[in-house]
């Protein structure tokens, strides 16, 4: 394949067909998981080489209602730790723990590379859509310069007409439960973000825009503050991953 491959038509493509959780054997010996015949989408946000493609990453692409950027570089620690590493490796914690419950496991991508870039933020919001997933949540992490900023908060779509009306409640009921869960986990809510609950509404996004299926994008923490110690070591991105897992189960009623 070659470097920045990641053109809308394959990567829809790619999200059409099933995945690692369908290409598992069954174990006859082995009871179904408790999500067993759900579909779940991870997003892992950002590529790792997306400074390496600048003209692909600022093409235009339609983002539901205006135009955005097909994506961006995403930031880093102040240690030079990527926000596309860290969410790439906690998207695959969550993903090891969705499988061995049973769920179906999409991904938005399925490497974290320097020569590769995208998929472009329309073809992320579309993912799932075609497959009805039951849900989808895209994984970032923030880059506040405010001081003292720190703490995750959770997006969610508005009832937007015609693009989010559909699935603002189902929505707002993930990013909920995903609050929940974060912050049963001991994780703080963000104490830079307007409202202050951990939920924030917007309308500008592609990945929420373009779906079709109950979306949330969760902005871990703020890499470029003291929550940048607990997302640089192992045990801090299982406990995220953890609680980001909790969150969907609870979602889903499982």
């Amino acid at each position: 394949m070659v470097p920045g491959l990641a053109s809308s038509a394959l990567a829809l493509a790619l999200l059409s067909v099933p995945t690692q959780a369908a290409a598992l054997p069954a174990d006859p010996g082995r009871a179904p998981g408790p999500l067993a015949g759900r579909a779940v989408v991870l997003d892992p946000g950002h590529q790792l080489g997306n400074r390496s493609f600048p003209e692909e990453i600022n093409r235009l692409v339609p983002a539901g209602g205006s135009m955005k950027p097909c994506n961006t570089t995403g930031t880093a620690t102040r240690g030079g730790y990527p926000e596309a590493t860290f969410v790439w490796q906690v998207s695959r914690l969550v993903q090891e723990r969705l499988l061995a419950l049973g769920a179906r496991v999409v991904m938005t991508r399925t490497t974290n590379r320097e020569d590769r870039w995208g998929p472009c933020v329309d073809v992320r919001g579309r993912a799932g859509n075609s497959l009805r997933a039951d849900l989808k949540v895209s994984i970032h992490a923030d880059g506040s310069y405010a001081a003292g900023a720190r703490g995750f908060h959770v997006i969610v779509p508005p009832d937007r007409a015609p693009w989010t009306d559909d699935i603002h409640r189902p929505s707002l009921r993930l990013g909920r439960a995903l609050r929940a869960d974060l912050a049963d986990a001991g994780f703080p809510v963000a104490n830079y973000v307007a409202g202050g609950d951990g939920i924030d509404v917007r309308s500008d996004l592609a990945t929420l825009n373009l779906s079709d299926v109950p979306t949330a994008m969760v902005e871990l923490g703020n890499m470029r503050g003291t929550d940048a110690r607990t997302m640089t070591t192992p045990r801090g991105r299982a406990r995220y991953a953890r609680a980001l897992v909790a969150g969907i189960r609870a979602h889903l009623g499982r």
